[in-house]
């Protein structure tokens, strides 16, 4: 199936092999159902913009499928705050995630900071900064996720920046800017790793991702660091953008645990 998830019902969704995580086999990567928050959440405020994400995953992700509960917190006419949970088949929360909605203001001219803009069309294919999985099923890695590297760039531990294009979350609809953003986002700690997971696992327990401007196109680039700290505990901080320039940021706590 060309696409992360399938429904029946809009209630429950079922994760395709490309939604399968690197670290076992019954659980997900948690872009994909980043990208499944952010379209319930968009969906209960559709006039205000989805601005600012963050999930904590308490839970791994089953990969036997969920369902994802949203609710406002408080409905503003400029700022709006909702929040959501992802349940598995047993009722339990695996994840919960907060959310704020903001009004878009009429255009104007405003002075920015703008950093050099990059073109995907530049960039050459490469690999998936993991190649090596815990387990020997089809993951997300796979034919779903589509790697290009600018020049001085690949997928070998250390700072890089990359772009990154995916099948859409659902094969019946096309999946909303922020919730094309979300598989790429929580990839900050692979592709700005210090060390292969053979070495150091660095699972990230929580996802923030800031949008200020929607994306555009099919290519999303990152430019993804890792911080590791000798305490286990390290953050991944990615620059997000288009062929336009700066579109947000990527967060992660990473919880480091040598091999």
């Amino acid at each position: 199936m060309n696409c992360f998830f399938t429904t029946e019902d809009q209630e429950w969704f079922s994760p395709t092999d490309h939604t399968r995580g690197p670290w076992h086999v019954d659980h997900c990567h948690a872009g994909p159902p980043t990208g499944l928050i952010a379209r319930a959440l968009e969906a209960l405020v559709p006039e205000q913009r989805l601005t600012r994400l963050t999930v904590n995953l308490t839970r791994p992700i089953p990969f036997a499928g969920f369902r994802i509960s949203a609710k406002l917190e408080r409905q503003g006419r400029i700022v709006t705050v909702s929040s959501a949970e992802l349940i598995d088949q047993q009722n339990k929360t695996c994840a919960t995630a907060t959310a704020l909605h903001m009004t878009e203001q009429p255009p104007t001219t405003l002075p920015t900071h703008q950093r050099p803009i990059l073109n995907p069309d530049d960039a050459s294919i490469g690999l998936f900064p993991i190649q090596q999985t815990l387990h020997d099923k089809p993951a997300f890695s796979g034919d779903g996720v589509s790697i290009k590297y600018p020049q001085g760039h690949d997928h070998l531990p250390g700072p890089t920046i990359a772009w990154m294009k995916t099948v859409p979350l659902l094969g019946t609809e096309t999946p909303s800017p922020f919730q094309r953003l979300c598989p790429l986002a929580d990839c900050g700690n692979a592709f700005g790793r210090n060390a292969d997971p053979t070495e150091v696992n660095f699972m990230n327990p929580d996802l923030t991702i800031l949008c200020h401007r929607d994306p555009a196109g099919d290519w999303l680039g990152t430019d993804a660091t890792g911080y590791w700290e000798p305490n286990g505990i390290g953050m991944s901080d990615a620059h997000l953008f288009d062929r336009h320039g700066s579109v947000g940021r990527a967060i992660q706590t990473l919880l480091l645990r040598p091999v």
